[in-house]
């Protein structure tokens, strides 16, 4: 039997804003406006919408040093205020050697060499300009958090694309099962970028206007910056944890950037975690889904919920409000799910609704999309979110009450 691990309440923000309550808000009570916004600043002066993160980050601690100051890191720093309190608590309970760190990114601090970079494109030598390493090795935002908290266990990153902040709470709960340590700070971190914004627009999967999962009209995806960020222990007790109750995940490597039409990944990745949490299909009353827009992804994914959980459970899309927020997604779409499990946070029960223009493609299988009337079934609360990535990477997770 797996030992149980559980997931503090989580630090969130996005362009949603901050903190966990406001985003369960605005997902159960979206707004006549999006959150995202329309720029033209990162495709050659072609116009998208971007889940930008609009307010202030936290300043860095003034002796950080150089090596670890990164818009990336900056924003998991800025996420982290919100449980601050819980990381002392595990370092008190636990001790700084027992709390290991394990974080997800697709862009870590890449963005801090651009300059280096327009410098050398207009006539600069190699040898002339700074070249930040430190900043941009994907290692960066853990060894960034063990170093800004002290934490003397084991610190890496997961970078699977898509699914990295999903497979770092999956990675962070095998340590503990493990016993090689006692709490792990979680969860993942993205912030906008140009080089993984042009290499959607090269796929041609950005939308011309706001995502539109599951649509006869969708035209792909909205990029947007998040952080998510848990610390997961092996004690009930501890900081009001939920359940992480099961995981799965799988590899299909149908393709580098495509998902495999039939699903069978995604199957795979579902039956696993099903499997793993001691649960049925039919025991499972909400899936957030990774539903990005995309021709491709939301015909694969329509399949494989339809066959592992028929066409009623209901399930959302929340990308919607945030923008596909890449190697954050994975976590910051599991803070959703907790937060919709918490009798706390969501005391009524009600689902988010399914944010697009309601146009069913008739060529999807039927899944059970939400409305403004869902809530969740009687009973226990039990929900999944999944995962999908280039390159074959599938994850699920199921967390409950």
């Amino acid at each position: 039997m797996n030992t149980p691990v559980y997931l503090s309440p989580p630090a969130v923000t996005s362009a949603l804003g901050d903190g966990l309550a406001g985003h369960i808000d605005a997902l159960l009570n979206p707004a006549a406006g999006s959150p995202l916004t329309f720029s033209d600043r990162w495709v050659n002066g072609k116009t998208y919408a971007f889940g930008a993160v609009q307010h202030g980050l936290r300043p860095f601690p003034q002796d950080l040093p150089a090596l670890f100051c990164s818009r990336n890191n900056q924003l998991l720093w800025h996420a982290l205020a919100q449980i601050e309190p819980q990381i002392e608590a595990a370092k008190a309970r636990f001790g700084a050697g027992r709390v290991a760190v394990v974080l997800g990114t697709s862009t870590s601090g890449v963005d801090e060499n651009i300059e280096m970079f327009r410098q050398v494109s207009q006539g600069a030598a190699w040898q002339e300009v700074t070249f930040k390493q430190a900043q941009q090795r994907m290692d960066a935002p853990a060894e960034f958090v063990a170093e800004v908290y002290g934490l003397k266990n084991l610190n890496y990153v997961v970078s699977t694309a898509c699914t990295s902040g999903a497979r770092a709470l999956i990675s962070a709960a095998r340590l503990l099962r493990a016993g090689l340590c006692d709490a792990v700070v979680c969860g993942g971190a993205d912030t906008l970028s140009p080089l993984t914004i042009n290499g959607f627009a090269s796929l041609e999967v950005l939308s011309d206007g706001l995502a539109n999962p599951f649509s006869a009209n969708r035209d792909g995806i909205n990029i947007g910056e998040a952080a998510a960020v848990f610390v997961m222990t092996r004690e009930a007790g501890f900081s009001n944890g939920l359940p992480l109750l099961g995981y799965g995940a799988s590899s299909d490597a149908y393709h580098m950037s495509s998902p495999r039409p039939d699903g069978l990944g995604a199957v795979q990745a579902f039956q696993t975690a099903l499997t793993h949490a001691g649960v049925r299909a039919v025991d499972i009353g909400w899936i957030n889904l990774h539903g990005t827009g995309t021709q491709h992804n939301d015909s694969m994914e329509s399949i494989a919920v339809n066959e592992v959980f028929g066409s009623t459970t209901p399930c959302t899309s929340t990308k919607p409000l945030t923008g596909h927020t890449l190697g954050a997604a994975g976590a910051i779409e599991a803070a959703f799910l907790w937060g919709m499990v918490s009798r706390e946070y969501n005391p009524e029960g009600r689902l988010p609704p399914q944010l697009w223009d309601g146009t069913a493609d008739e060529a999807l299988l039927r899944i059970g999309l939400t409305g403004r009337e869902s809530r969740w079934p009687h009973g226990r609360r039990i929900g999944a979110s999944s995962s999908f990535a280039f390159g074959g990477s599938n994850a699920v997770v199921i967390i409950s009450e």
